[in-house]
């Protein structure tokens, strides 16, 4: 029989194990960053508000979200702190300027990017409570790559609607 001991070892991660974890999700953000940006920038600014439909976000809040995920989801739920207040993110969410959107969103993934870089692996062997549940920090990983990815992809849909190419596709 298994003591909760030994359960727990088999269901820890190790250091390492986090840190190639932590590795991969900030080489991911990366990827992520340079593609919300190229396609911020690709948009002409008459689109930031372009929706395809009523209830959906514009393009300039799909841009919004991704950066107060940067300033924020990302950090906090791997142990760092946020990097805006709430009112400022309740201000970021209502701009529909081009320059300024850029400029959160690559201030955002910075953040983001340092504060998980400042997370001691070791702090991510275990679970943490992360919408409302216990994760790892693989399925914390996976969970919120996904969620930017859906967005990303929702973009990539508005640009594609708006005969806008995305700079990676010419």
């Amino acid at each position: 029989t298994h003591n909760a001991q030994t359960i727990a070892a088999i269901h820890a991660m190790s250091k390492e194990g986090a840190a190639a974890v932590k590795a991969a999700f900030l080489a991911d953000l990366e990827v992520m960053r340079g593609k919300f940006v190229g396609l911020a920038e690709a948009f002409p600014q008459d689109k930031y508000t372009y929706r395809p439909m009523d209830g959906v976000r514009s393009v300039a809040e799909v841009l919004a979200l991704a950066a107060s995920e940067g300033y924020a989801f990302v950090p906090t739920n791997f142990g760092g702190k946020a990097g805006a207040t709430r009112e400022e993110m309740a201000a970021l969410r209502t701009t529909t300027d081009k320059a300024a959107l850029i400029a959160a969103v690559n201030k955002a993934f910075a953040h983001a990017k340092s504060e998980l870089e400042a997370v001691d692996p070791a702090t991510l062997t275990g679970k943490r409570t992360v919408m409302g549940q216990q994760r790892s920090v693989v399925e914390t990983a996976l969970m919120i790559g996904g969620d930017l990815h859906e967005h990303l992809g929702q973009l990539i849909a508005y640009a594609r609607a708006n005969r806008v190419v995305p700079p990676w596709s010419k």
